[in-house]
């Protein structure tokens, strides 16, 4: 499979197992720029000079580093973090990863051309973005600097975050089940429960950094019960789409 994606991409491979990590490299290099570093240190002092768009974190590091680099990446607004994880990684683990800003993540055994897609699809969100803005009150999301702003602070969510928050809010008072979020934002088919579980998990983390601005501002993405999310603003009027 040809991966259709510009040749000034930068990728960073952040991965433990030697052989795994070989194969990723030489197989994206085929298109991208690509770096590799075996462990958390190299993988930062990469990160800093190499300026990747997008890095590819093995997420069975030892000693909670894939967490902390997780943590650590996503200060930086719009790099994009794809986590491997074995079929050894507990799910506390899987969760405590994803939380930490992950955008995507793939199993071992993986195909390379299941890679490629999820790769593919990430960067597009990138490249795609067109300069909008979306207004609900003290609600503000910009699209152009990717930033959301509530009550004239800053909220510090992760690339995964905005982009499902956005497109909640772009369809105001339309209920969308957990699979077609699956599908939307992700860009992938829901094959199981466990896929549908991870939407829950973004969604608590989107409440959570807006409670933390305010604790009594209104329940922007409300429950659907059974089904999935709605983005409902107190006062619909209030929006503004600007180009």
């Amino acid at each position: 499979m040809t991966i259709s994606t510009e040749q000034n991409s930068k990728i960073l491979v952040v991965e433990n197992d030697a052989p795994v990590r070989n194969f990723i490299d030489g197989y994206l290099n085929q298109t991208y720029q690509v770096q590799s570093a075996a462990d958390g240190k190299t993988a930062l002092e990469i990160f800093e000079k190499f300026n990747p768009v997008l890095v590819i974190l093995d997420g069975n590091l030892p000693d909670n580093i894939g967490v902390k680099l997780c943590e650590e990446m996503q200060k930086r607004k719009n790099v994009f973090l794809l986590v491997i994880f074995s079929s050894v990684t507990g799910e506390e683990a899987r969760i405590k990863i994803i939380k930490a800003g992950v955008d995507d993540f793939i199993g071992k055994p993986f195909s390379f051309e299941d890679l490629a897609v999820r790769i593919e699809i990430l960067l597009r969100e990138m490249k795609t973005v067109t300069p909008r803005n979306l207004v609900f009150g003290e609600l503000g999301i910009d699209l152009m600097s990717r930033e959301v702003r509530l009550k004239e602070k800053t909220l510090a969510l992760t690339a995964l975050e905005f982009q499902l928050l956005y497109f909640l809010a772009t369809y105001p008072g339309k209920a969308w089940s957990r699979q077609q979020l699956t599908e939307k934002v992700w860009g992938w088919k829901c094959n199981d429960a466990r896929d549908e579980q991870v939407v829950d998990v973004y969604i608590r983390l989107i409440r959570r950094k807006l409670a933390k601005v305010d604790s009594a501002v209104p329940n922007f993405i409300q429950t659907t019960q059974g089904y999935g999310y709605t983005f409902a603003p107190s006062d619909r009027n209030n929006k503004v789409v600007s180009n």
